[in-house]
């Protein structure tokens, strides 16, 4: 992957959604929510703020929860990613 996100902004892969529910009923792809977990793959080199750079808060392998519709869907050498800005993700899985 040659995608160097610029700024505040990071680069992640969508983690595929449950295709099954809990009950074990088999949702079809229309039925299925937008995936909502991700992994990073790239991470700028964060915002300036008043001359000040400031840090990023995640790092490249993080497996992160992002807003449901943030971000700009990208393809790159046939995968698909979505770059979006760092105050887009909400919470790190750990």
């Amino acid at each position: 992957m040659n995608i160097k996100p610029l700024g505040d902004r990071v680069v992640i892969k969508k983690l595929e959604a449950e295709t099954t529910t809990k009950s074990g009923i088999v949702l079809s792809g229309s039925a299925k929510e937008k995936p909502q977990e991700a992994e990073v793959m790239a991470v700028g080199p964060g915002a300036i703020h008043e001359g000040k750079r400031i840090d990023m808060e995640v790092k490249v392998g993080d497996k992160v929860l992002y807003s449901k519709y943030a971000g700009t869907e990208v393809k790159v050498g046939g995968e698909e990613y979505t770059i979006l800005k760092q105050d887009d993700i909400l919470a790190i899985v750990e």
